[in-house]
């Protein structure tokens, strides 16, 4: 028995366990109420083979969705723990900005359940931040949750594959063509990396998914690297019109 499980009594009675969301009452310090899981939107199928959203009810399985059809990705599968909305956005914020870290093993759980296909010998690699934003935060939460991703998996936390060679503006409100302005040069492998990467199955972990741009830089530097495959995972993923159907 590990030294957490013989003081959780302790803990519980000095702490009683409370949702992080609403302050109800539950049975565990990690995890929510029965309340708010139920707000979360888990995204399921039928879903593109390419990239994983949502479609709806009477399209055939195997099918791929109209985006990728048009721009065929790089990466090679989308892996979303939920869909954007209140309670993922309230959760990914009390990572992000709330220093809320202990919510990351609930978060990651639900990640790792849709990499059932990853086992010893893949890695797992956070989406990189500006050194200075990273001594500004003091963690980068994509490597919060790559460490849970990769204890579930079984996968290789790899933290510095990647670095954020230049600081870059929140890319909110910019279309396409500017966000990949944007981010030009900005990500790139880090050279004594870039032989471990040779080959590679990776993992590459974010907590949001909005346009992709981001990502999509990653995986190409990853790509351009040598690595084998690359499937992107978050734990939220902003597809407004996915939720309509749910």
């Amino acid at each position: 028995m590990s030294l957490a499980e013989v003081l959780s009594p302790i803990v519980d009675l000095v702490f009683p366990p409370r949702c992080p969301l609403c302050g109800a009452g539950i049975g565990a310090q990690t995890g929510l109420c029965a309340a708010c899981w139920s707000e979360l939107a888990i995204p399921g199928e039928p879903a593109c083979v390419a990239c994983g959203r949502p479609f709806g009810e009477g399209v055939p399985e195997g099918a791929t969705c109209a985006p990728c059809l048009g721009d065929p990705p790089r990466h090679d599968g989308i892996a979303a723990a939920t869909l954007y909305n209140d309670i993922s956005r309230r959760l990914v914020l009390s990572l992000k900005h709330g220093n809320r870290i202990s919510l990351a093993p609930m978060m990651a759980e639900l990640i790792a359940a849709k990499l059932e296909f990853v086992e010893a010998g893949w890695l797992v690699v956070p989406v990189p931040l500006h050194r200075w934003r990273l001594w500004k935060r003091g963690y980068n939460q994509a490597a919060v949750l790559g460490r849970e991703i990769a204890r579930r998996t079984g996968g290789g936390l790899v933290v510095d594959a990647l670095e954020r060679r230049k600081a870059t503006p929140s890319l909110g409100g910019l279309g396409r063509k500017a966000r990949k302005r944007v981010l030009s040069g900005a990500i790139a492998v880090r050279p004594r990396r870039a032989e471990m990467l040779k080959g590679a199955r990776i993992v590459l972990v974010d907590d949001v998914l909005t346009s992709g741009a981001t990502s999509d830089a990653c995986v190409s530097a990853l790509k351009r690297a040598g690595a084998e495959r690359v499937v992107v995972a978050c734990f939220a993923r902003v597809l407004d019109e996915a939720l309509k159907g749910i």
